[in-house]
């Protein structure tokens, strides 16, 4: 058997192993929680409404995955929230005339208007809806050259990244919170309407997924394309469409070896941190990755995935098929399909990548800079193993003693979870005013 594939087989078996199925009350299910609840609950300033005003959605890694590995895989919260009182529609649909309950007695409803870049919107003020009590109905009024909806953000960030406001919670047990305002587009996007009816040879996902993706619809969110935000009006006015909630709805769909190799990319890109040494800024991100993985869950079979499971060669694979993409300035988004997330050069990353997507070499690299951090997290015995792996017995000795004491961990995972639980206890209290008829939203 070749060096190669002894690797392999190694990082295979560790990862086969230590990644469990999440639990159901994890630290960062828990901290989303709360916030959905502080969203959930809070009223506007000035406003006597007895309702709160934002509708909170997890969203993110920890609404995706549901695999728990031994690394950290939710760096942060991600919580998209829409207001009670505005809706998105396509250009050119009548205003609904029925909404769900979660919207208010009147709502204003913004047409969403294409930019001269695909995947990027304005929204523009048509309509607002009144709710008649007879009958639950919306009545409406159309408005005439009212504008467009701008960007909001603003508050007491430490940081915006994105569409996202970061904010650092500054505790041990709490994971930084992004919250992403959106307006919320019951209907799925014309600019998506290729998406649930294109050809997939393979069967993912299924056609139970695909509706129910379609019928969640999508939101849009307040952002401009990178090449807008020096124009004073369109970095004010543009925004974006997102598919977060049907990407939720996907990745948990996938196979557990799927989401394994999705975090295994997500890492190997993180650490290795590649850059274009010509402009630093340009880096490449989850959401390429994601966008990767499912294009390939889209365009492979089963087999590819299954037979004779091997996770280096799968990753190496689909980093070719990454470097591919880079070179050619063409990535695809999964959803639009005349939108690129590469529009230009980015070669100089795709020749690192290329340096990098041998089985060889990835497979010491997940050994090195994976497996050997895990161990970190091992009682002492058992990461003093790893002082000593010159040859495969011992390396394979090492790995087995992790993989035999991970389910160890799982009382001091639990234990985490409660001190993360008194802590969100606590901070909800503080920030909530709690009555009988206040609800969690999870």
């Amino acid at each position: 058997m070749s060096q190669e594939r002894i690797f392999d087989e190694i990082v295979t078996k560790f990862l086969l192993n230590t990644c469990r199925l999440r639990p159901q009350l994890t630290r960062h299910a828990l901290q989303a929680a709360v916030h959905c609840a502080t969203l959930a609950t809070a009223h506007p300033p000035d406003d006597d409404d007895t309702e709160a005003d934002a509708i909170p959605l997890t969203t993110g890694s920890a609404a995706e995955f549901y695999i728990e590995p031994m690394l950290p895989h939710v760096g942060d919260v991600d919580v998209m929230y829409h207001h009670r009182t505005e809706l998105a529609i396509p250009r050119g649909h009548p205003p609904p005339t029925q909404l769900p309950a979660e919207f208010s007695d009147y709502v204003q409803v913004f047409e969403i208007v294409d930019s001269h870049l695909s995947g990027y919107v304005y929204l523009e003020l048509r309509y607002l809806l009144t709710e008649c009590n007879a009958d639950d109905k919306y009545n409406y009024f159309e408005y005439e050259n009212e504008g467009y909806l701008s960007n909001r953000l603003a508050g007491d960030v430490s940081s915006v990244h994105g569409p996202a406001q970061c904010i650092d919670p500054g505790h041990t047990f709490a994971l930084s919170i992004d919250f992403v305002h959106c307006v919320r587009c019951l209907s799925w996007p014309p600019q998506a309407a290729d998406w649930p009816t294109r050809h997939r040879n393979y069967g993912w996902p299924d056609s139970a997924t695909v509706d129910r993706v379609v019928s969640n619809g999508c939101d849009v969110v307040q952002v401009a394309h990178r090449q807008c935000r020096q124009h004073e009006w369109i970095c004010k006015n543009q925004w974006r469409l997102s598919f977060s909630r049907a990407e939720v709805v996907l990745l948990n769909s996938w196979m557990p070896v799927q989401q394994i190799v999705y975090h295994m990319l997500r890492v190997f890109i993180k650490t290795q941190q590649l850059t274009d040494s010509r402009n630093n800024s340009k880096t490449l991100s989850n959401y390429h990755i994601k966008t990767l993985v499912m294009w390939a869950c889209e365009r492979k079979s089963s087999s590819f995935w299954t037979d004779d499971l091997r996770l280096i060669r799968t990753c190496t694979d689909l980093l070719y098929t990454l470097s591919v993409w880079l070179t050619d300035a063409l990535c695809p988004h999964y959803f639009i399909n005349n939108c690129n997330l590469t529009d230009d050069s980015w070669e100089m990353i795709a020749i690192q990548l290329l340096g990098s997507i041998d089985e060889a070499w990835l497979s010491r690299w997940f050994v090195n800079h994976y497996i050997r951090t895990c161990s970190l997290r091992c009682p002492e015995r058992v990461s003093t193993l790893f002082t000593d792996v010159s040859t495969f017995t011992k390396l394979q000795n090492a790995v087995t003693a992790v993989v035999n004491w991970r389910p160890n961990s799982a009382l001091e995972d639990a234990r985490r979870v409660l001190q993360s639980a008194d802590y969100n206890t606590a901070y909800a209290v503080s920030k909530l005013s709690l009555t009988e008829d206040r609800v969690f939203v999870g």
